[in-house]
């Protein structure tokens, strides 16, 4: 069969397969340490034990908490075996974080951590983007479809097109990534606030959240895509960032050597103020084209 008939493909390269293959490892041991924390719980349920009063019961406190509780011998036996496992898997996470973060170390100084938004948690900033090549998509709204962000659509000739929820299909850690990066963008001042507030008005915190999520997908493929960075980006934040994904990946500590580090400027109260001014100037700017733009009726904005 000539071989002009086959559809090309594309195969990612060595680098990108072993970073897909640490987050799904990731994705396990975090599921399954799930399961084991909801093993205590149900067991803490069935002796009609009340709720643990401290924010989480596997803390040092909520341990202390714990120990108080009255429970058959068995049981706390039961309770000794699982948080023992929970501990292990928390070790197991901590090594598959540090050899993710080798490769956002990496990747900031290829300056890709660089281009993207400062509202990126630093945690799992570049856990699933490196994994896609950007160089794929030829437009935003493609890299939108990969991740799943682009809603459904049904529509019968020419009738009337119907929009419904997300599609939810490709990579479901790009997708998450993105939605908890929205969450970020949405307390953090700037233009992606003042989106979100827009659409929450209207629509509610959910879809406000997934379509800030879009909107930063499709941002990252233009500056992905044309080289630059972004330009309401706070230096001494990145810079901040950059510097604990260093830590988080093993690189060795810069105090008594006599000279400030690369995050001290986060240090300064005054620019980070001036620089958090700014971005608010921005977000204040976004609304109001917002509410002069004739496409668009005013919108109320939560203050």
């Amino acid at each position: 069969m000539p071989a002009a008939f086959w559809l090309r493909s594309w195969i990612p390269d060595e680098r990108t397969e072993r970073l897909r293959r640490l987050v799904a490892r990731r994705n396990q041991v975090v599921r399954h340490r799930t399961r084991v924390k909801n093993e205590v719980h149900g067991i803490l349920q069935a002796h009609l034990v009340p709720k643990c009063p401290h924010a989480d019961l596997f803390n040092s406190r909520g341990r202390a908490w714990l120990e108080r509780q009255v429970l058959p011998d068995d049981e706390r036996a039961a309770i000794a075996r699982h948080i023992r496992e929970i501990d292990r898997l928390a070790e197991d996470v901590a090594d598959l974080d540090r050899d993710i973060t080798r490769e956002a170390v990496m990747m900031c100084k290829s300056g890709g951590f660089r281009r993207s938004p400062a509202s990126m948690p630093s945690s799992r900033a570049v856990s699933s983007p490196p994994s896609v090549d950007i160089r794929r998509f030829r437009e935003p709204q493609r890299l939108v479809s990969y991740f799943g962000l682009n809603p459904r659509v049904r529509q019968s000739g020419l009738g009337l097109a119907q929009y419904g929820r997300i599609s939810k299909h490709g990579r479901f850690p790009c997708r998450a990534m993105l939605v908890e990066a929205a969450w970020a963008a949405a307390k953090a001042p700037g233009p992606l606030r003042a989106f979100f507030l827009c659409i929450r008005n209207k629509r509610g915190h959910q879809v406000a959240a997934v379509a800030v999520a879009r909107k930063l997908a499709v941002l990252v493929w233009h500056l992905l895509t044309k080289e630059q960075d972004y330009f309401w980006a706070r230096p001494a934040l990145v810079a901040a960032k950059q510097r604990q994904l260093a830590l988080k990946a093993g690189a060795p500590g810069e105090r008594g050597v006599g000279r400030r580090g690369s995050a001290y400027a986060y240090n300064v109260k005054e620019l980070r103020n001036s620089e958090k001014a700014a971005a608010e100037n921005a977000e204040r700017a976004y609304e109001l084209m917002v509410r002069t733009s004739p496409s668009t009726r005013p919108r109320s904005f939560a203050t």
